[in-house]
């Protein structure tokens, strides 16, 4: 048998563990169980996707931070520290199909992390990012049309 890396095990939370009030609604992304746990302002509005994780704890941040900014087909400049990990990506990337961010992104107030698409869905359910969140196209999709700006995140 083969040791695979995608070990999603999908836990339930509670928003009342990690938030004092939802506010414009709370974003949990749980790094251990590789899953992006959503609550709408409204207490009721609940989703839970499966993501990808950052491929290191030296890549990972945790703590509170929100959502700054939304964007629609995201281009990509790759950090200085990811160019330098590997000299073969390219300095800005339009958006697009080849584009790693996907179709939609949330930018959180940490400079360079965001929560956002990928074509490439073997990366979900793996630690596979250089810190960022992904999710599937469809589900970024969905998500960006519940979550506003001011949105509340932790990464866990």
């Amino acid at each position: 048998m083969t040791n695979r890396r995608n070990a999603s095990a999908f836990v339930t939370r509670d928003w009342r563990d990690h938030f004092d009030t939802l506010g414009k609604g709370a974003i949990l992304a749980d790094i251990d169980s590789r899953a992006l746990h959503y609550w709408g302002p409204d207490g009721e509005t609940y989703a839970l996707y499966p993501s990808s994780v950052p491929l290191t704890e030296e890549l990972t941040r945790r703590g509170y931070t929100e959502v700054v900014r939304k964007r629609v087909g995201p281009d990509w400049t790759p950090t200085q520290s990811m160019r330098e990990r590997d000299p073969s990506l390219p300095a800005y990337m339009p958006p697009g199909p080849g584009n790693p961010l996907g179709t939609h992104a949330l930018y959180l107030s940490w400079p360079a992390y965001l929560v956002h698409g990928t074509h490439d869905t073997r990366k979900i359910g793996r630690q596979s990012s250089s810190g960022c969140i992904g999710l599937y196209n469809p589900h970024i999709e969905e998500l960006f049309a519940k979550v506003a700006v001011g949105t509340q995140v932790l990464l866990l």
